[in-house]
């Protein structure tokens, strides 16, 4: 019987399986940030277990509350860069030099097909565009994690997706995910590792890959993989380009992370997106999902452009094209985070910066704040935002606020009219 992906990289990191089931793991990487990680240090502290695994292998950063906000947050941040000091880890990204997480791990080259990552953070699930088995866990297995490199997990059950059909114009890899979930519910998938294949994924670009990685956990997904190929080799060619003579040398080995033809799958989904339309949730759940076109009307507060799902150079050249020219909608406020500082720099060369402030947006520096609620674009009880982050729970951006998540094309569009709009780029 073939193999799954993540059947192949468990095989390939395998320490041991002391119960039926359970599989204990090598880890190539683990990630840190200011909001998890502190509690995991202050307890191996307290254990006199204050060391790492390997400090070439521990990426961390402040990303969640930067600056910090209050004292607590400054608390927090404190713990993890004289812990990072103590522990000698060089890859540290402090306030000035640190962006979110998910965007600027995978930008400095830290994942490559076949690795094994962890992160006290749900959405880690993210760098599994790479090929790689990425997962968010607790406090408890970070701690292992970052102590002795292992972390266990369950027998890994897949579900395939193939994509099939050519997207429309105006139609991004927030709207497909959307799509996804909205059709197997945010359990769909809970205690399995997603796969994304087809002709729609085979033309993304590695950024709209994280796009859709980024929110298989939203249907319950421990990772979301995409197969490695020469775009994913096109993107890491920087970083690898001295292990390998040629990028086809490289893409033969990592082609060894590719699914068998004859491996078995829990459930395999097969969709035709060729008449997908622009997508964006209601209510409170990220598998409540609407046509933007139905939605048509519906008055927002806020729009807000980044994250770690859509905050890439990417998204924000799609949508200074669309805001290019027109101003935000009389009562609407905007905010724009890139999510690295390289990200802010190529979007402040290209001329984008300037189309955001042009528009009346707020540019923010790199941050997760506004995301989960705690700053920079918090919502006051009965407002509204259009968002390109990943969660729209009750209370997410703020008590008694709703959040409608879309692709960053129709968040533009909706900071001009001032309600959810379809955007001009859109095809339909």
């Amino acid at each position: 019987m073939g193999k799954t992906i993540a059947q192949k990289i468990f095989e390939a990191h395998m320490v041991e399986q002391p119960f039926p089931g359970t599989n204990v793991l090598k880890l190539d990487r683990v990630f840190c940030h200011e909001i998890t990680t502190p509690i995991a240090i202050n307890d191996l502290m307290e254990r006199n277990k204050d060391r790492v695994f390997d400090p070439t292998k521990i990426k961390a950063v402040i990303d969640h509350v930067t600056p910090a906000k209050d004292s607590k947050c400054a608390l927090q941040e404190k713990i993890l860069r004289e812990w990072a000091d103590r522990n000698n880890i060089q890859d540290f990204f402090d306030i000035g030099a640190n962006g979110v997480c998910h965007a600027i791990f995978p930008e400095k080259g830290f994942v490559r097909p076949g690795f094994t990552v962890i992160m006290g953070d749900s959405h880690t699930c993210t760098h599994g565009a790479f090929g790689a088995f990425a997962a968010g866990v607790g406090t408890t297995d970070l701690e292992v994690g970052i102590l002795k490199g292992v972390c266990s997990f369950r027998e890994p059950k897949a579900i395939k997706f193939i994509l099939n059909g050519e997207l429309k114009p105006g139609v991004y890899a927030k709207d497909v995910i959307l799509y996804i979930i909205g059709q197997i519910g945010v359990n769909g998938a809970t205690n399995c590792v997603t796969e994304f294949t087809g002709p729609v994924v085979d033309k993304m670009s590695m950024e709209e890959r994280m796009t859709i990685c980024n929110m298989a956990v939203e249907a319950g997904a421990t990772s979301g993989i995409c197969f490695p190929d020469m775009t994913t080799v096109d993107y890491l060619w920087p970083f690898i380009k001295d292990e390998f003579a040629t990028k086809e040398d490289a893409l033969k080995e990592y082609s060894k992370w590719i699914d068998d033809e004859d491996a078995e799958y829990e459930k395999v989904y097969t969709y035709d997106l060729s008449t997908l339309e622009p997508l964006c949730t209601v209510e409170y759940k990220p598998d409540q999902i609407r046509k933007i076109s139905e939605m048509k009307g519906t008055k927002v507060n806020q729009v807000y452009i980044g994250s770690c799902t859509n905050g890439r150079i990417s998204d924000l050249r799609i949508a200074a094209q669309i805001l290019k020219g027109h101003k935000l909608a009389k009562g609407v406020r905007g905010i724009v985070s890139p999510a690295t500082p390289l990200i802010y720099k190529m979007a402040l060369d290209e001329g984008l910066i300037s189309i955001f402030m042009d528009a009346g947006f707020c540019v923010t520096n790199p941050t997760c704040g506004a995301c989960l609620g705690m700053s920079n674009g918090v919502l006051a009880e009965g407002e509204v935002c259009a968002s390109t982050t990943n969660r729209n729970f009750n209370g997410r951006m703020g008590k008694g606020g709703m959040v409608h998540l879309m692709s960053p094309a129709s968040a533009a569009a909706t900071a001009i009219t001032g309600t959810i709009a379809n955007s001009e780029l859109y095809k339909g």
